[in-house]
């Protein structure tokens, strides 16, 4: 994906700032064909990493812009000078003129900034899914950014200092959930954020916000075909005249990527999937249907727990902070295959769930929100009563399941997501030492949660979940673990089921067209019966989880590298040695693909501390 960086307001020579800026851009690009664009002023420089065609800046009179990724102008007239005089000079230009309110009409995946050595001020923007990241840090008067912490702390003003808070969160989220990061003092855009530094100080706002329009009806035929429309533009506007590939796992999203990759390039679509030769957790062979249905030029491969111990290493050193999702490392393998075939890009499905209302928990949480529906005195007064005094209650099927189901469904939202948090689940005191929990807040997770749950602007319980989704499953979670593993792995991503255009769609529909009842995705499986396979349609959701757990019940070398991971990680007094002790030696033998979880998530962390 490569990246930014740059800062305002610091600086020598315009040649040792350029030296300076192409110093902290080499990481962003260090494991692709991606060349370094830079330009410096007096007490400002930026440098972009990136393939030609994605990396723009302009330079005049003191002012410094640049935009990374696949921007533009919606308004027309901005649109015509960005295609005559370049994005960045627009972009430069109109702020002048028009402040941050530029950044909302921009469209598109990017990041960008305008740094102003006249009047010592800076703007920064994120696109509106977070697809391209960006940090910043104030620093000795100053304002350092780039799109990886790895950059930032690469200048000389910052200096780097691990947040007791962020390591916190990171157990509790298993990635450390923005505005944070791993750093202190190191704070990342959200979603649809800009940024202003002024007179030494910072202001984030939103310059644009997931408004659900709830009670717009339309024909169906019609949703159809509009839904038809924005899927196919937004595959062939990321496509271009390059020749890309698909990741195809087998579900709804990734399917439906692969088919229409064919349909707008009019050749048989390049797809990569990825296996596990492990009981429950292999779905090749929807990842197979698929490929049969639309004739793609198909790739596979099974990862094997000897690749898990040979690229462990390799994907905590490609992340900037802690991330603990196990499953960056067959997207890593699979985005190999793509590059070894000669691509320098890959599509990814990410997204159509949290638009389109496609995860488990959706219908679940549907379930339990009806109970909250059921008037107070009856619930109080004759169903709590009933179903906790019955005698023998707690060994009888039916009672135990009621009783399991009030008590979630009396939990709050968001809080009720969290029922089966690891960390909830083992105590923090069970976990964390006593000196490393006198630093943090145990309770900030739960604030954070509550705090973006409640800033959603819908009525509807789907679509405050699904603006919930938008930070913590993608832009936290789901994007960078793609981006990452595909940066590994030398290749550019794109997600064509988040463009702008298709967001757009998802909040002007019904809120029961995503779910109706507890069928998920119901619009979006409805409008695309016939172009997907049956099977597709109607198969459960999966996904590229690894079998960590259970492979780590039988393989030598990777029982050895975590528990010499877990051994390590003691000496930094964050985690107790007798969780650890237990860990290991108790709960995987009770229950290996949960308790792998924790295990995977700690050795993540002590890796990310070895390469750092």
């Amino acid at each position: 994906m490569s990246g930014l960086c740059g800062w305002l307001a610091h600086g020598g020579s315009v040649t040792e700032n350029l030296h300076l800026a192409q110093q902290m851009a080499a990481p962003l690009g260090r494991f692709d064909s991606s060349g370094v664009h830079a330009s410096a002023g007096g007490k400002s420089a930026v440098a972009v990493a990136a393939r030609d065609g994605s990396a723009h800046i302009y330079q005049k009179e003191g002012l410094l812009a640049s935009v990374w990724g696949r921007a533009r102008f919606v308004e027309p007239r901005l649109a015509g000078l960005a295609h005559a005089e370049g994005i960045a000079k627009t972009l430069a230009d109109n702020w002048r003129e028009r402040g941050e309110q530029i950044f909302a009409s921009l469209t598109g995946s990017f990041c960008c900034c305008i740094l102003d050595e006249n009047t010592n001020e800076a703007a920064l923007a994120i696109d509106r899914m977070g697809t391209y990241p960006l940090s910043y840090q104030i620093a000795a008067g100053g304002l350092v950014f780039g799109s990886s912490a790895d950059a930032i702390n690469l200048h000389p003003l910052i200096k780097t200092e691990i947040a007791p808070q962020s390591l916190y969160n990171y157990v509790y989220f298993h990635m450390v959930p923005g505005p944070d990061t791993i750093y202190q003092g190191q704070k990342r855009l959200l979603p649809g954020e800009c940024l202003v530094y002024r007179k030494g100080r910072v202001e984030v706002s939103q310059y644009w916000q997931m408004r659900f329009l709830e009670d717009e009806k339309r024909p169906f035929q019609e949703l159809k075909q509009d839904f038809l429309d924005v899927l196919h533009a937004g595959v062939r506007e990321v496509v271009g005249d390059q020749e890309v590939g698909a990741f195809l796992s087998g579900g709804t999203d990734s399917s439906t990527i692969a088919g229409l990759l064919g349909e707008v390039t009019g050749k048989p679509a390049r797809t990569y999937s990825i296996g596990f030769d492990a009981s429950g957790y292999d779905e090749m062979e929807y990842a197979r249907i698929a490929a049969r249905h639309f004739a793609t030029r198909h790739q596979e491969y099974y990862v094997t727990p000897d690749d898990i111990v040979t690229a462990i290493p390799q994907v905590a050193a490609i992340f900037d902070q802690p991330f603990g999702n196990s499953s960056a490392i067959p997207a890593y393998y699979c985005a190999s295959m793509a590059k070894a075939d000669g691509l320098s890009m890959m599509l990814g499905g990410d997204g159509g769930d949290e638009l389109f209302g496609g995860n488990v928990r959706y219908a679940k949480q549907h379930l339990f929100s009806l109970y909250e529906q059921v008037p107070t005195l009856l619930r109080k007064g004759i169903i709590e009563p009933l179903v906790f005094g019955f005698p023998g209650g707690a060994v009888l099927p039916p009672i135990r399941k009621a009783r399991s189901y009030v008590e979630q469904a009396s939990i709050p939202m968001p809080a009720r997501t969290e029922t089966y948090n690891l960390l909830e689940r083992y105590g923090h005191r069970e976990v964390f030492t006593p000196e490393f929990l006198d630093m943090v807040n145990p309770g900030y997770p739960a604030d954070l949660l509550s705090e973006t749950y409640h800033q959603g602007n819908a009525r509807s319980l789907i679509n405050r979940m699904l603006a919930f989704d938008r930070k913590f499953t993608l832009a936290d979670n789901d994007l960078p673990k793609v981006a990452k593993a595909c940066e590994l792995a030398g290749m550019d991503v794109a997600f064509p089921l988040i463009s702008d255009e298709i967001v757009a769609f998802s909040l002007r529909l019904e809120p029961h067209l995503k779910l109706k009842g507890t069928k998920l995705r119901y619009f979006f499986k409805e409008a695309l019966r016939g172009f997907l396979p049956d099977d597709i349609i109607a198969k459960q959701k999966h996904g590229f989880g690894l079998p960590f757990g259970v492979w780590l019940q039988t393989h030598k070398p990777l029982q050895t590298l975590a528990a010499d991971s877990l051994s390590d990680l003691k000496s930094r007094n964050i985690v107790r040695s007798n969780f650890i002790d237990k860990l290991l030696d108790q709960h995987l033998d009770e229950h290996a693909g949960y308790h792998g979880t924790m295990v995977w998530v700690l050795m993540m962390l002590e890796q990310w501390y070895k390469q750092r």
